[in-house]
């Protein structure tokens, strides 16, 4: 059985950045956890960075296969942006690195790991600002610009999903679908 060393320091490295974060994790503590000789990270990564890149490319991949698995044609729009909306976020929550890149940026405001997460963020920007550009062909949502939209979307969900349960009750995700629904998709205008 072939040992692929690659994937080892990938594994190793991923739950270092998890664990410590970006600032704090070496390529001491990769190596010694993909239990492999540091200069043999250095055959497959030229850095830290370089490392770390491609750990978060995967991930953003995951997210973005989790979100496109929700898709159900010939459902509505709305429904489609929410499912999909709702795993990315669920995604980045529950996923033990993104959380610890989170905590990293809001306390000490690593500029990687901030650049990293503007790219988690405009991945999904980019992922909602495609289904509106083809809801809007198909006829199912008014001509609007796609970008301020899907940011609207997106800030949103995040107040609703993160923010709103720092002093409330969390929302159950039919909740934040039918608030969406009424004050979003209908909006409030009596006609």
């Amino acid at each position: 059985m072939a040992v692929d060393r690659r994937q080892d320091i990938l594994n190793a490295a991923t739950q270092s950045f998890s664990l410590f974060g970006y600032k704090a994790t070496t390529m001491d503590q990769v190596a010694k956890l993909a239990n492999v000789g540091k200069g043999t990270i250095y055959t497959f990564f030229a850095n830290k960075e370089e490392l770390f890149n491609e750990i978060i490319t995967k991930l953003i991949e995951d997210m973005e296969e989790k979100a496109a698995i929700v898709i159900v044609p010939g459902r509505s729009f709305q429904e489609n942006v929410h499912h999909a909306l709702f795993e990315m976020l669920d995604f980045r929550r529950e996923h033990q690195l993104m959380i610890k890149l989170v905590q990293e940026q809001r306390d000490i405001g690593t500029p990687i790991v901030n650049n990293v997460l503007d790219k988690v963020e405009e991945s999904i920007l980019t992922f909602i600002r495609n289904k509106i550009e083809i809801a809007v062909k198909r006829g199912e949502i008014k001509k609007c610009d796609p970008d301020i939209f899907a940011y609207i979307i997106l800030v949103t969900y995040i107040s609703l999903i993160f923010d709103w349960e720092k002093s409330r009750e969390p929302l159950s995700k039919e909740e934040i679908a039918e608030i969406f629904q009424t004050y979003i998709f209908n909006g409030l205008s009596i006609r």
